[in-house]
């Protein structure tokens, strides 16, 4: 029985959408921060900024139906695609990553928070795999 039951609970882990190392109920505190202009979850909608289902594994400036501006839709041109790295880099600092974002928010000044939030936010990308290295 014993070994039956972790057969299932390996498969259900390896089954799980890919986490980052934070804690998602923190993350989800740190993203009130980004609500007033993001939305996440079911019906939600694009508002100043786009939505963030499924960001993660995304090329930067693609989401059907936003505006993006022409830095951002630039960098997705050049290859940014949206995965725990270019993510924490993005958050950290928008404006020195990509200038002329129109994201406003001037960062998150801690790691802790950065993948606290990274954790939350890859709850609503459930297809996401980052690539092995």
């Amino acid at each position: 029985m014993k070994k039956i039951l972790s057969i299932s609970l390996i498969a259900a882990l390896l089954a799980s959408p890919v986490l980052a190392d934070g804690d998602v109920e923190a993350g989800k505190k740190v993203f009130k921060k980004c609500a007033a202009c993001h939305q996440v979850g079911d019906g939600a909608k694009n508002k100043t900024g786009p939505v963030l289902n499924n960001v993660f594994g995304r090329t930067a400036g693609t989401l059907e139906g936003y505006k993006y501006s022409k830095a951002m839709i630039e960098a997705g041109e050049g290859g940014l695609v949206w995965t725990e790295e270019t993510m924490a880099e993005f958050l950290a600092k928008p404006k020195a990553m990509i200038k002329k974002t129109k994201m406003a928010f001037a960062g998150l000044k801690k790691e802790e928070d950065i993948k606290n939030l990274e954790a939350y936010l890859l709850t609503f990308s459930p297809n996401y795999e980052p690539k092995a290295e």
